[in-house]
């Protein structure tokens, strides 16, 4: 049988089924590899985060050697006003003005010893050279890579002032540490995370209530920095609060149909459980627990990361 011959004059080119066949392939393997990228992409941040924690770990365990304990992490200081975990963690990494750690601090937010001593630490808004004169007393630790700002340069929209009812604004000069992510925002053009969140276990108590968060046998507290957490989403100005805030009027947390979700301050006693033992017991029961928020930015989801497990 004779091949039918080309007319004279025409070009060989692809029939339009062939380009929807092509196109339809390519279409499918776009979609089986972006999300084994995006998978790649969050496990590298995972252990780059895991990374951060373990540098923070080995300045946490610097800081209990030379003071013989771990910093605090209560709700409020000496003077009665809101200084987180988160806060207080910071500072005993970098010291309030990021000249080191003052071991005469109190972990007090102003930087003084009581309420008519002078401060310890220079303040950001105008420094006082003579306080210059008791660097030789601050004690740095190897921490110099971690990222940290300053609360007020991501929660700085209007909706946050006097948040808490509070003559002093509860974000403004403070120094946090920030995770790997940059879900938070951009400072001076650059992405920053969520702030890491910390809590000093009280190893005198036997408590991990997963039903009662204001169990007062608790090892752990939430309220170490429910006051940062009820901050909300930087990003939101709708201000949802996240999945494991307390409810103090903040707007739910919503799903991905726009349903909210009732916020749960239990979950963070059902995020640090020890599932290896059977007595209700917490991670690091001991010592202390670190958490970031992980990919989406909100404390309390799936993909929070903490300082144990993988």
């Amino acid at each position: 049988m004779k091949a039918i011959p080309r007319k004279a004059g025409t070009k060989a080119a692809f029939t339009i089924i062939e380009l929807l066949t092509v196109m339809s392939i390519i279409v499918i393997l776009v979609g089986l590899i972006v999300p084994s990228l995006n998978m790649v992409r969050r496990y590298a941040k995972r252990v780059k985060q895991k990374a951060q924690f373990h540098t923070i770990d080995v300045s946490i365990e610097l800081f209990y050697n030379e003071w013989d304990g771990y910093p605090p992490s209560s709700q409020f200081d000496k003077a009665n006003l809101p200084y987180c975990g988160a806060m207080k963690l910071a500072e005993a990494m970098l010291g309030l003005d990021l000249q080191g750690f003052d071991p005469e601090s109190l972990f007090r937010r102003d930087g003084r010893t009581g309420d008519n001593a002078p401060r310890i630490y220079e303040p950001f808004d105008s420094p006082d050279p003579s306080l210059r004169d008791l660097s030789d007393r601050r004690k740095y630790l190897p921490i110099a890579n971690t990222n940290f700002y300053r609360l007020n340069q991501i929660y700085n929209q209007p909706r946050y002032q006097g948040r808490f009812g509070s003559a002093t604004d509860f974000v403004g000069e403070e120094i946090v540490l920030y995770d790997e992510y940059s879900r938070a925002g951009t400072i001076e053009g650059k992405r920053v995370g969520m702030p890491i969140l910390y809590y000093m276990a009280d190893p005198s108590l036997g408590g991990h209530d997963v039903s009662n968060a204001n169990n007062l046998q608790n090892i752990y507290k939430y309220k170490d920095n429910d006051d940062l957490v009820l901050l909300g989403l930087p990003w939101d100005m709708a201000a949802h609060s996240h999945p494991m805030a307390s409810d103090k009027g903040a707007t739910l947390h919503m799903d991905a149909s726009g349903s909210p979700i009732p916020a749960r301050t239990e979950i963070f006693y059902e995020k640090t459980i020890n599932k290896n033992v059977t007595v209700p017991t917490p991670y690091r029961s001991d010592s202390y627990i670190l958490l970031s928020a992980g990919f989406d930015g909100e404390y309390g989801t799936k993909d929070d990361i903490f300082n144990f497990g993988m």
